[in-house]
């Protein structure tokens, strides 16, 4: 029988929150010293914002990914020790 490998890597799971919360940490530092923004501070906003939005959608699929992984190895494991009482 084929072992399930787990999609992401702990070091992927890492990054994705990393980058979700590096965004809003960034994010928040910009909206504190905004006073009057000019042009080139309206490019970082948008800038951060896009990171912000990857780091969701990024986090947002790890979190799913591995939660879908753990069902498939468990119940991989109830049926290997099914497989192993039926010996």
């Amino acid at each position: 029988m084929q072992r399930y490998r787990r999609r992401n890597t702990p070091a992927f799971t890492v990054l994705a929150y990393f980058t979700f919360f590096a965004g809003v940490f960034l994010f928040s530092i910009g909206l504190y010293n905004a006073d009057n923004l000019q042009l080139n501070e309206k490019g970082y906003y948008i800038a951060v914002m896009i990171l912000v939005a990857v780091g969701a959608i990024l986090t947002q699929k790890v979190t799913r990914d591995n939660a879908e992984d753990n069902e498939i190895l468990a119940e991989q494991e109830r049926q290997q020790n099914m497989s192993h009482k039926g010996d």
